[in-house]
């Protein structure tokens, strides 16, 4: 997608932290952090929900949610963390590329 922020990232014409790539994911630090650890898992095919799921992006997400746990300490979470896929405008999903927040570090609020 010619506007996707995440798919130019993706291709490296926008530098990131990366923390980890691989053929069909990549984890960045997220630019505006909600908690002490804040990242973004994002599957490099471009798809923006998951009701936009076929059968092979629903095994990349799958193995997203796999590799997350082996990165824990990579990622400095290894005391927990929180996930969170935004779905929609009213969710607040900003970049209509689907990823995936892993949220840690510290103690997260409930509210």
């Amino acid at each position: 997608m010619n506007n996707c922020i995440f798919c130019k990232i993706i291709a490296g014409q926008i530098p990131s932290a990366k923390l980890y790539e691989d053929d069909e994911m990549i984890v960045i630090k997220d630019i505006e952090p909600k908690a002490k650890v804040h990242c973004l898992c994002i599957p490099k095919e471009h798809f923006a929900l998951l009701e936009g799921m076929d059968e092979s992006r629903a095994l990349i997400v799958k193995r997203a949610l796999q590799k997350i746990p082996t990165l824990k300490t990579t990622l400095g979470v290894e005391d927990g963390f929180r996930l969170v896929v935004n779905q929609g405008e009213n969710a607040g999903q900003t970049v209509h590329h689907l990823h995936i927040h892993i949220l840690g570090g510290e103690p997260l609020p409930w509210e």
